[in-house]
């Protein structure tokens, strides 16, 4: 039985990571004070993920704007993650940190982890600035994201955390409206 990490804070790392030509060290601590998206994808070097990782590097400004930052996660290494940057136009694109994951300790963290092949699910985890898990998305390793979906998602969780009250209905996009859950609604949408 798997239990929704929804609304649970996430749990301690440490970790290095390839971050603008440097490597640096990432802990949970450092997901905190603003919103994180941390992306977990099966390995460098592949397929589906360069396309993945390229679209939020595309969209990152967007991102950035937010107050979001992009942790991207494998059980890759740091070093392999700097060897993938150096030699892939698309992954030269990215600003964010790539943390390596080798122990698979953060993998396991968010419950993405592949026991049998060590490499993570494609899982998506918005992350408020106090830590906890707001928003998720796992797929199979043959199905890609959009970092398009992301920022929507994003959108409606910072939307209904600063308008306490307010939710956001299917498709829901800033300046749309929002519903407020009342007895009255019962039943009248």
């Amino acid at each position: 039985m798997t239990t929704s990490l929804i609304n649970t804070e996430i749990l301690a790392f440490k970790a290095q990571a390839y971050h603008n030509g440097k490597f640096v060290e990432v802990t949970e601590a450092n997901l905190k004070g603003k919103w994180s998206a941390v992306v977990f994808y099966p390995a460098d070097f592949t397929f589906v993920c360069p396309t993945e990782l390229g679209d939020l590097a595309d969209n990152y400004a967007t991102f950035q704007k937010m107050g979001i930052e992009i942790y991207s996660v494998s059980t890759d290494t740091h070093f392999t993650h700097k060897a993938w940057h150096d030699a892939s136009d698309t992954i030269k694109k990215i600003q964010y940190p790539m943390i390596g994951d080798p122990t698979g300790t953060i993998t396991r963290n968010f419950g993405v982890m592949i026991e049998e092949e060590g490499l993570a699910l494609r899982g998506t985890f918005l992350i408020n600035p106090e830590g906890v898990i707001k928003a998720m998305e796992v797929n199979d390793l043959g199905i890609g994201r959009s970092a398009a979906d992301l920022i929507r998602k994003a959108q409606a969780a910072q939307y209904v955390a600063s308008h306490p009250g307010e939710v956001c209905p299917a498709s829901w996009a800033p300046g749309a409206e929002t519903l407020a859950p009342s007895l009255d609604l019962v039943g009248k949408i």
